[in-house]
C-alpha cells in the first residue's frame, strides 16, 4: 500500500504532537522531516527534498474527520444553451 510506512510513523508519533494541533506533518518513511503552520509550505519542502518520491503531508487533528466520498451518484446533466 502507497505511504503505508509513512502512516504508521504519523499514527505513533501522534501522542507527541499534543501542543501542535493545527499544523501539518511532513514524514519520508520512518523520518519525520518538520512540522509548519501552512499545507503549502509541507508540500513545498516535500517536492524541494524528495522531488517524485512519495512523501506524506497530513495535518496534525486529535480528532480526524472521516470523508465518506461513493462513485453511486446519479450524473448530472449539465444544461445545453
Amino acid at each position: 500500500m502507497a505511504l503505508e510506512k509513512e502512516l504508521e510513523t504519523f499514527k505513533s508519533k501522534l501522542p507527541e504532537w499534543k501542543g501542535s494541533e493545527g499544523k501539518f506533518a511532513l514524514i519520508h518513511g520512518t523520518d519525520v522531516v518538520n512540522t509548519f503552520t501552512s499545507y503549502e509550505d509541507a508540500i513545498k519542502e516535500g517536492y524541494a527534498r524528495f522531488k517524485l518520491e512519495p512523501f506524506l503531508v497530513k495535518q496534525i487533528q486529535a480528532i480526524e474527520q472521516v470523508q465518506f466520498v461513493t462513485r453511486f451518484v446519479a450524473p448530472t446533466r449539465v444544461p445545453t444553451v
